[in-house]
């Protein structure tokens, strides 16, 4: 009896397998036992093992379809190499560019403050001291001898027993008058310590700051210390600062701070946007000039922009005394050191040439007159090919672009005048990294350096374009040609720049 329910009991989970398969894979993918067996077209019996080509090619489908499931190891390598992100055998880099934006933007970045408390020592490290000990005098002669003087003396100053196994004479020699150069490189380093110092380039030393966090820019007739310097008003040993226009230079002092305010915080320094100025000359003519300074990967950058209304038809006379200031004879316009070897003063002139000469009485202005309309004098002024293009200095990171655009004279009575014509020279320079005068682009633009190259340092990226990218959608429209073409440098001796 149970032999005979056992045998029930298989057929039934047989059947239900059977049926299992069936509504999964379709009824004549499964044979059934019952079904007689079939013949060929020639006659022959069919084993029962074989099925037709329809069945197989079911059966064929289902095997492709169960190898999914079952891969090697090997195979999926494989796979993985081929959809997976494109890695460099070589060098190990990410070939895809969206796999590397997305895991640049999935990255930390940690400010200038983590990463210093992430560099500060540990309190609860043992001394080191012994270890330094153990090694001997001469093998640390051996150590200094790889090493650069500035790396020399800061070893030295690390601690005690460094300063007994490497000597102190790294430290007179670097305080030596010949070493200025290394004494400013290693004092550099340590202006990320001292947030309420500024480094004095007369002295070679730092001073403390006597207007922490409100040092502001002022003309240069007003004597503006930002630290108690012997040498403040030494005549002889000024400070390093920049010609901005007649009446206004840039010391190199809030260089320093704009840039130390943009790479440590304000606590070091101040925010270049506000050092901008707006004033305007007192005497005629009356020119305008804005400044705005931007900082771009570690460099500040400067821009004047000078305006000044003007009238058609002037003499060479009257070109002189709307360009040049009386009192010192440079153009009261923000210039570079190389601006008499170049073309800047002709194109200056070359656009005022271009200005409409108001026509002289006749019948047409008397009938206009009549008809209540103003005679038309071209609004709109478009210069020629040598005057329209940016120019760039050769010798420094310095561009120029001279314009003749129709503004609104706010100072004039006369509502039917408020708009004249007015000449506009805006200067792009690039003042350099603020680590010292000494630097290529601030010796550049100041005439200290003489081998300054900027069609070859800039590059094609411009100045201008840099600057104003950051607060413009666009940028000046014009290309770049080269300030002085002739390399000529004849300075005061040449006449084209009178």
């Amino acid at each position: 009896m149970s032999d005979a329910l056992s045998v029930k009991s298989s057929s039934k989970s047989v059947r239900s397998l059977k049926d299992k398969l069936r509504s999964t894979f379709g009824r004549k993918s499964v044979d059934d036992t019952n079904v007689p067996r079939r013949k060929s077209s020639t006659g022959e019996n069919v084993p029962q093992g074989r099925k037709s080509s329809q069945g197989a090619s079911i059966d064929s489908r289902q095997d492709s379809i169960q190898v999914v499931a079952f891969k090697t190891q090997a195979e999926r390598i494989r796979e993985a190499r081929e959809t997976g992100p494109k890695i460099d055998k070589q060098t190990g880099e990410l070939l895809d560019g969206t796999t590397m934006l997305h895991s640049l933007a999935h990255d930390s970045f940690d400010t200038v403050t983590e990463i210093l408390n992430k560099y500060e020592l540990d309190l609860n490290r043992p001394p080191g001291e012994a270890q330094i000990a153990s090694l001997s005098p001469q093998l640390w002669s051996q150590i200094t001898e790889h090493i650069s003087l500035v790396d020399r003396a800061c070893l030295a100053l690390a601690s005690k027993t460094l300063m007994d196994r490497v000597g102190s004479s790294c430290l007179a020699t670097i305080n030596h008058p010949e070493n200025t150069a290394y004494r400013l490189a290693f004092l550099h380093r340590l202006e990320d310590k001292l947030p309420n110092h500024l480094f004095c380039f007369v002295c070679n030393k730092y001073h403390l700051r006597t207007m922490k966090g409100e040092e502001k820019l002022r003309p240069a007739s007003v004597l503006n210390p930002l630290f108690n310097c012997p040498n403040a008003t030494n005549n002889l040993m000024p400070q390093p600062r920049l010609r901005i226009t007649t009446g206004r230079t840039l010391p190199f002092n809030f260089v320093q701070l704009a840039l130390k305010g943009k790479k440590y915080g304000l606590d070091y320094g101040i925010d270049a946007t506000t050092m901008a100025r707006l004033w305007r000359e007192q005497h005629e003519p009356r020119w305008i000039h804005s400044t705005r300074y931007f900082v771009f990967k570690g460099r500040l950058l400067m821009r004047v922009q000078s305006t000044c209304f003007t009238k058609a038809g002037l003499t060479p006379a009257g070109e002189r005394m709307l360009l040049y200031s009386r009192e010192d004879y440079l153009p009261y316009f923000s210039a570079c050191a190389h601006w008499r070897d170049g073309l800047l003063m002709n194109i200056c002139k070359c656009a005022l040439s271009h200005l409409p000469v108001p026509p002289e009485k006749s019948l047409q202005e008397g009938l206009a007159k009549v008809a209540g309309r103003r005679p038309s004098q071209g609004a709109i002024i478009i210069l020629c090919s040598n005057c329209r293009p940016m120019r760039r200095c050769p010798s420094c990171p310095t561009e120029y672009l001279v314009e003749v655009k129709l503004a609104e004279d706010r100072s004039e009575k006369d509502p039917t005048k408020l708009f004249k014509h007015a000449i506009v020279v805006t200067r792009w320079s690039d003042l350099g990294d603020g680590s010292s005068p000494e630097t290529p682009e601030w010796a550049a633009v100041t005439g200290a350096k003489d081998d300054y190259d900027s069609l070859s340092s800039i590059g094609t990226r411009a100045i201008s374009g840099t600057f104003e990218s950051q607060s413009a959608d666009t940028g000046p429209g014009q290309r770049i040609l080269n300030l002085n073409p002739k390399d000529e440098h004849k300075g005061e001796e040449g006449h084209d720049w009178y």
